[in-house]
């Protein structure tokens, strides 16, 4: 018998696009009816009316003031969409949906499917119904990959306070900024076009041990945290989220580590 993928075999086989996200935990919540297509794109960041059958993208759901509720992977099945919520996040997002189904012909429902998820390191997801030929990763590898990657999640690196801009995530195709209206829009609007985020994520290493929670100095004064760690090959490396005027500036941990941009 073949010994099994260790994590590094994991990683690997993400890197190389050939990494299946086994995805236990997730919700999966389906959305059906007549009005799913015009119903869902008013709501969430993504133009899920320009996916095609079989077609699937990240977005998000932002609340009224712009900050980030949910951060879903889209799919787009035979019928109607199929919502992909990793687990942590703080609300289920059939109970963030719910009340905006109102006189619509929508319905959600949760989904027993458990489709192929294959992650890039560019931020694309590719969603399949079917499982599709691939090695099968761990939560744990995936996570280790991602950090690797520079790739924010919520809500570990963004909270419920963050806008998408601190993350780079303001972009198409997570947020399409032509398509209309969408819950949170002018807020995003306004953060891109008038001015920036309070706060910023940036992936960043050093040579001595790291841990999550860890603070960050920038000079002489706290600006941050690090939010997530990984310890590839002998580096430490992470992800940070600090105040917008640190991005510039050099910056430790609270114990004295020198911190380097990736």
């Amino acid at each position: 018998m073949a010994p099994a993928p260790s994590l590094q075999d994991q990683v690997d086989a993400l890197d190389a696009g050939v990494g299946i996200l086994v995805m236990d935990g997730w919700i999966l919540v389906e959305v059906l009816g007549g009005d799913a297509e015009p119903w869902l794109n008013d709501l969430v960041t993504a133009n899920v009316a320009f996916l095609p059958i079989g077609g699937s993208g990240r977005s998000l759901l932002l609340g009224p003031t712009g900050r980030i509720r949910a951060d879903l992977l889209v799919f787009r099945p035979p019928g109607g969409f199929l919502l992909l919520q990793s687990p942590g996040q703080p609300w289920p997002i059939d109970e963030l949906l719910e009340p905006y189904v109102l006189s619509s012909d929508v319905s959600l429902r949760r989904s027993e499917a458990r489709p192929a998820v294959r992650p890039a390191s560019s931020g694309a997801w590719t969603v399949s119904l079917l499982r599709s030929e691939g090695l099968p990763v761990s939560p744990e590898a995936f996570e280790s990959w991602r950090i690797r990657s520079r790739l924010p999640r919520f809500p570990v690196d963004l909270d419920e306070d963050s806008l998408p801009a601190e993350a780079g995530l303001d972009e198409a195709p997570i947020v399409d900024r032509g398509k209309g209206c969408y819950l949170g829009q002018e807020s995003v609007a306004k953060v891109r076009n008038l001015g920036h985020p309070t706060r910023v994520v940036l992936g960043v290493e050093a040579s001595d041990p790291l841990k999550a929670g860890q603070e960050v100095i920038g000079g002489t004064r706290p600006v941050g945290v690090l939010t997530s760690v990984d310890v590839p090959g002998g580096r430490r490396v992470a992800m940070a989220r600090i105040r917008w005027e640190a991005r510039g500036i050099a910056l430790t941990t609270g114990d004295g580590a020198s911190l380097f941009l990736r």
